[in-house]
């Protein structure tokens, strides 16, 4: 199945690439097969207006420029049809500069690249993939991410695992071992740290010179096709880390690619990011525009990609991010914001969520920018959700601190509260927190061996519980100790050790307890999922609170910080009832003291403003997770008198709506001790010790034991155990009556 628009004429794409909006140049630029006057071949095509001249060089032509000149149109695309050249061909482009420079840069929009340490990009077909993912593309297009359950696994391909000899695992080997392990543990999604070419292993990915190639460190192109097939075909979604703020210094990438700066900014107090050795995108040129806006649409089209997290969004906003002052240039009007990067940005998820309305587009924005996931006609920068920075630093410096001085930092896990629903947001635990010195998640908590271990079960019980989509990277799951480190793989042998298999199953069961509980995760971006029932027990380092699901079901959530087990802990509820502890941290297979809580009833003690409340038994640093059964309440008297009267309402209702009309009778006969009286349509109600009949007009005439009822002209001859009435001249309507109570 594709999920690719109807491909564009070339005039189309011309006319769009000129104005800077063109979302698919992919599909004219670079090298594509082609059949030429009668010969197969590829034809390339490169943008490079301040070009002098530009041939295509490769193996098939032994590197010589001088073999395969390319022609020029008047907008400054260079072209060349080649007949002969094969699928992983490698070539670059000679660009002669007006400065009389040779510049041999590999391909902006080339689709394969040889593998590290050589550089030049490789012919590559990328048709010919069979996708088996329609059941997952048509289930994305159905489920509204921010109404589901999101809990992303971020890793880097390159170090989850390596093979004993120290070689990668491939796309295909990843596939086979990852996607059980990922589904095996709860996660929906995983994100991969960047797989677009890049030069530099420890630059992990973020130095992007192949905005459109798959990395080869990996595989194939179609082998990363499988890699995410098969990851739909398991019910996993992939997101992408995408770099679109700067872009590395190596020669034969986009720096000054036809010798002028096409890319980047020509002004040097807005070209460089200098603590990151990268030039800067010029937001404003149509050249950025084109190459960033198609390879988001590329990935998310070709590779059916899920969503992408655009990474270094702050660094595109500001001006004068890490600059001094006076290193900076301010806008038009005098301010700090980038314009042009504002603009781009909202014209991107215009066009990629415009197309594909069910992905995912995240911003890595570290600052208190707003409105980033508001739509760009509102003022936003039109993402669909953002990291929740601020979160993450509070949570980190408070787990952190020794849980003595955590009552004096109680503001950093409450605050978060306050903005919670202001964007869309996602928790992101993620690499950046685990490397550079800063330690590993279970070695930032503090004291004892098991105590690291009940700290950190208490943060991944609180993030899922804490409104916002959940995010964790590689190794968090069962307690990597050391830092992550990009060239060997995880510490895969701590699984040996209990502490760690018990974290490892906590993470787990947690992950499907959130996926089995919409409480946790249907009202994420709205204020009527959440309510609190205390968050200034300070003292205690204590926060108790509800999740609300859409039908307002609700689950509470109780988390102590400090590693003081309470015995006896009260706090108030919604509801008198029962509650049922259905989920805690401090389960002994999870590595805790056992503490817990089966069921508890209400009692009437007020207690942080509600009527009802519940004393219970918190364990030392644990979360625990509360489902309420309310009490059934008995009727009050006057309330069942009034449903009596309702009903006896609803008999006299019902009896005058099947009062037939009166038609000529027909003649009855009596035998014995019974009678029959037929009337033309309605048989006579029999009541288990009275017979009534009633003439038609004349009313119903009652006694203690007996009913009688006249005719118009006679009186009704009473029998010893029956009353009989008999039609003479006029027609008798038989009517049942209502038993006397």
């Amino acid at each position: 199945m594709t999920i690719q628009a109807r491909k564009l004429s070339r005039q189309e794409h011309e006319n769009l690439f000129y104005s800077g909006r063109d979302c698919r140049a992919y599909e004219f630029l670079g090298a594509h097969p082609q059949q030429s006057d009668g010969q197969d071949g590829v034809a390339f095509a490169v943008y490079a207006p301040n070009a002098v001249s530009v041939s295509v060089i490769g193996s098939f032509n032994d590197w010589q420029r001088e073999s395969a000149p390319m022609e020029r149109d008047e907008q400054g695309i260079w072209r060349r049809f080649l007949p002969g050249v094969k699928q992983y061909d490698p070539y670059k482009y000679s660009v002669e500069t007006a400065r009389g420079d040779i510049l041999d840069k590999s391909d902006p929009y080339g689709f394969h690249s040889e593998t590290r340490p050589a550089n030049a990009s490789k012919f590559y077909d990328l048709d010919g993939y069979a996708w088996n993912d329609a059941d997952w593309l048509t289930w994305r297009s159905t489920h509204s991410p921010y109404s589901s359950p999101v809990n992303i696994y971020e890793m880097h391909l390159g170090s989850w695992k390596l093979h004993e000899d120290g070689n990668f695992y491939s796309y295909r080997e990843l596939a086979e071992e990852l996607i059980p392990y990922v589904k095996s543990m709860g996660y929906t999604h995983i994100e991969v740290m960047p797989l677009t070419e890049f030069p530099y292993d420890g630059s992990w990915g973020y130095q992007v010179t192949g905005y459109f190639a798959a990395t080869s460190r990996y595989g194939t192109p179609h082998d990363l096709m499988y890699f995410v097939d098969k990851c739909h075909q398991a019910g996993v979604g992939v997101i992408m880390d995408w770099v679109p703020a700067h872009f590395p210094k190596d020669g034969h990438g986009l720096i000054e690619f036809d010798g002028s700066y096409l890319y980047e900014y020509s002004d040097p107090r807005k070209m460089e990011h200098k603590e990151w050795g990268t030039r800067v995108f010029d937001y404003g040129k149509v050249s950025t525009r084109n190459l960033l806006m198609s390879s988001a649409m590329f990935w998310i089209e070709m590779f059916h990609i899920d969503g992408l997290r655009v990474d270094a969004v702050a660094s595109m906003l500001y001006l004068d991010y890490n600059r001094q002052d006076g290193g900076w240039t301010p806008n038009i009007h005098g301010g700090r914001e980038n314009l042009e990067a504002v603009d781009f940005l909202r014209l991107l998820n215009e066009k990629v969520l415009g197309d594909h309305p069910d992905v995912l587009m995240i911003a890595e924005e570290s600052t208190a920018w707003p409105m980033v996931t508001k739509p760009g006609y509102d003022g936003g920068l039109g993402f669909n959700f953002k990291w929740n920075m601020g979160w993450m630093n509070d949570m980190l410096c408070y787990c952190e601190a020794n849980p003595f001085f955590r009552k004096d930092m109680h503001e950093k896990i409450t605050f978060s509260f306050m903005y919670a629903f202001s964007e869309n947001y996602i928790l992101p635990l993620s690499h950046d927190e685990v490397v550079h010195g800063k330690r590993s998640l279970l070695d930032k908590m503090p004291g004892e061996y098991a105590e690291k271990f009940a700290g950190l079960r208490t943060l991944y019980g609180y993030m899922t519980a804490h409104p916002g989509k959940k995010m964790l990277f590689m190794g968090g799951e069962f307690g990597q100790f050391t830092e992550w480190a990009y060239h060997r793989g995880l510490d895969w042998n701590l699984l040996d050790y209990d502490a760690h298999r018990q974290m490892k199953a906590y993470v787990s069961a947690l992950n499907h307890f959130y996926l089995a509980n919409k409480q946790l995760w249907e009202n994420d971006t709205d204020w009527q999922g959440f309510q609190w029932i205390d968050h200034e027990d300070n003292r205690n380092n204590v926060i108790s609170f509800r999740r609300i699901a859409k039908d307002e079901s609700d689950l509470i959530v109780v988390v102590n910080f400090a590693p003081i087990y309470h015995e006896h802990y009260r706090i108030g509820v919604p509801f008198a009832g029962t509650f049922e502890e259905i989920f805690t941290s401090d389960k002994p297979e999870f590595g805790g003291t056992g503490v817990a809580n089966g069921k508890v009833k209400t009692e009437a003690v007020e207690m942080h403003g509600r009527e009802q409340s519940i004393d219970i038994a918190l364990p030392p640093l644990g979360v625990i997770f509360l489902r309420g059964t309310p009490k059934r309440r008995r009727r009050t008297k006057a309330e069942i008198e009034a449903v009596r009267k309702e009903s006896e309402k609803e008999k006299k209702t019902t009896a005058r709506k099947t009062k037939a009309t009166p038609k000529k009778p027909r003649k009855t006969t009596a035998a014995g001790e019974k009678s029959l009286v037929k009337a033309s349509e309605k048989a006579v109600a029999k009541q288990p010790s009275k017979a009534v009949t009633k003439s038609t007009e004349k009313a119903v005439a009652k006694q203690p034991s007996k009913a009688v009822t006249k005719s118009t002209e006679k009186a009704i001859a009473k029998q010893p155990s029956k009353a009989v009435a008999k039609a003479t001249d006029k027609q008798i309507t038989p009517v049942p009556q209502e038993k006397k109570t």
